[in-house]
């Protein structure tokens, strides 16, 4: 994961220990086989056990190509519990949606959502390399930009910029309120690792926004916020503290539509373990269920995300969990590691299936959105020199017998 790297480098507030991001050799397992032999392999595995350890891949491909590579097979991926068939087949090959935003041609973090008047608003990174601090060819450093598309992801418009301040804006997120408002919310790397959450907002669908608001020091996201069914609205941040001992992810609370917020809740602070980026899910009975990196950990909240439990592993790795609940009730996570993967749950989360690969790419942080059609697109990023923007389509197909 990025900020854990550059944390590191500059020994910075987010000291988040160390992840390598090499894209090579990500095509090929430590068992010598190639992903695409795994997946003819095991392409006759018609079940999955919920998830409680570590698992070995499992059967599912799709039809993408790696960095431009040739493209593996697709394969779908079933899951029997009992009650529930889910078939997910994602379709390919990926499209580079954004392979130059004209800010260096690195292109990362992408975050999408769609916009009260149907189009679809991809937000995301740009800048010259993994870290852009400012230079004399980027005087600014690392940009948030945005595109869009009003045909279902088919076609996308030119990149146009989100947030420029003077430091190195990476990993932001959006955010639409019923009322159409978008909430964009990022963080600022500074020269000496200084990283801080920042908002703007755009009130005429993402063609002007607001002037960058610093709303909390020393923390960072990677999350889009949350609305809750009462209305609240959850701001997921995360820092270090204790020396770089202790990273622990936080929740902000607002009630009145993200123009003030509350002081940083802590989750799992206490863990012992070293927790970062968050996505929360509230389920029907109204609790809120935080999935958190690096083991995939799991907490819960029963007052509105004012305090949560201890931390519980789920038993597979993850990082930067993104979380969509279809319409028939699946609820996806996608994530990085395996390269670019999802699990599902057919329970809201209390148990889960996977991982599906969706790419080969290492680079990930998957976003995910609902298309007109029932399906899902997935928006992520490559790794490495000239690193792009993908999608791809996702097909999640659900067969209840209690209805």
């Amino acid at each position: 994961m990025m900020k854990r790297r550059i944390a590191q480098a500059a020994g910075a507030v987010l000291a988040l220990g160390a992840c390598s991001l090499a894209a090579a050799g990500m095509s090929d397992r430590s068992d010598g086989r190639s992903w695409t032999q795994l997946a003819v392999a095991e392409q006759s595995a018609s079940a999955e056990r919920p998830q409680s350890a570590m698992p070995s891949p499992t059967s599912v491909q799709r039809a993408t190509a790696a960095f431009q590579q040739e493209p593996v097979r697709a394969v779908s991926a079933a899951s029997r519990t009992g009650k529930d068939d889910v078939r997910i087949v994602v379709e390919g090959p990926a499209a580079r949606i954004v392979t130059n935003a004209g800010a260096g041609g690195y292109q990362a973090f992408p975050d999408i959502c769609r916009l009260r008047n149907h189009d679809l608003l991809c937000v995301f990174y740009a800048g010259y390399t993994h870290v852009s601090q400012p230079t004399p060819q980027l005087p600014r450093g690392g940009r948030i930009c945005a595109v869009r598309s009003s045909d279902e992801g088919r076609t996308w418009s030119r990149a146009t910029v989100v947030a420029d301040t003077p430091s190195d804006d990476r990993d932001p997120s959006v955010a639409c309120l019923p009322d159409g408002t978008l909430l964009c919310n990022f963080f600022k790397y500074g020269l000496h690792g200084e990283c801080d959450t920042c908002l703007t907002r755009s009130s005429d669908g993402g063609q002007t926004w607001s002037e960058p608001e610093l709303v909390l020091p020393t923390f960072a996201t990677s999350t889009p916020i949350r609305r809750l069914r009462s209305g609240r609205l959850l701001l997921i941040v995360y820092t270090v503290d204790g020396g770089g001992s202790r990273s622990y992810p936080a929740v902000c609370l607002s009630d009145d539509r993200g123009r003030t917020w509350s002081a940083p809740h802590p989750i799992a602070e206490r863990s012992g373990k070293r927790l970062d980026e968050t996505d929360i899910f509230e389920r029907r009975d109204g609790t809120l269920v935080a999935f958190m990196r690096e083991v995939m950990c799991t907490a819960e909240s029963h007052d509105g995300g004012r305090t949560w439990s201890e931390a519980h592993d789920l038993g597979f790795p993850g990082h930067c969990p993104y979380l969509l609940q279809t319409r028939s009730g699946v609820l996806l996570m996608g994530h990085r590691v395996p390269e670019t993967s999802l699990h599902y749950s057919t329970d809201e989360g209390r148990t889960w299936h996977g991982p599906v690969l969706i790419d080969h790419t290492i680079g990930a942080y998957p976003s995910l959105v609902a298309l007109r059609d029932g399906r899902i697109l997935c928006v992520y990023y490559e790794e490495g020199a000239g690193s792009a923007i993908r999608a791809v389509t996702v097909r999640v197909e659900r067969a209840d017998s209690r209805r």
